[in-house]
């Protein structure tokens, strides 16, 4: 099972870079899990100290409105989710759901992070591809927010 993990790091987009040997070490941390559809694989808020790498499958990033959770956006396999676990802030800013049979790999935040201060490489590699998905994003909301926001064509003031 450990050389399967290898496999799907080494060929997942946000591993793209790192090291052998980075992908051996977290090949060492890595636990893999499923989700049925509908099924939450967290709550907003909640203290969960996981963060994911979407292998198959898609699921809707959600935030809770007075009566009914809001989709925000959908994320596809290659994707990353639960990164606030990785900096320590183990509340989760959104709610998460599978839209359908999802399969993720899965890495304990506190032993990332001690990884990190023994291997200051890895950290490094791992905190770069964090800000680019959380850089991604930012700019996917900003188009959406100009999207919303943007005056119509043809109207005047």
């Amino acid at each position: 099972m450990s050389s399967d993990i290898t496999g799907l790091l080494r060929e997942h987009p946000f591993t793209q870079g790192f090291w052998p040997d980075h992908i051996a070490r977290l090949s060492a941390m890595a636990g893999e899990l499923r989700f049925q559809p509908e099924e939450l694989i967290f709550h907003e808020g909640d203290h969960s100290s996981l963060f994911y790498l979407l292998i198959s499958g898609k699921v809707a990033l959600e935030v809770l409105s007075p009566g009914r959770p809001v989709r925000v956006d959908t994320l596809f396999a290659g994707e990353v989710l639960g990164w606030s676990s990785v900096t320590g802030d183990n509340g989760k800013q959104f709610q998460v759901r599978a839209l359908e049979a999802v399969h993720v790999l899965a890495f304990d935040g506190a032993r990332l992070r001690h990884a990190f201060e023994k291997d200051y490489a890895l950290g490094f590699w791992f905190m770069r591809a964090i800000l680019t998905v959380m850089s991604g994003r930012l700019q996917a909301i900003r188009t959406q927010l100009l999207d919303i926001y943007s005056p119509l064509a043809g109207t005047s003031k």
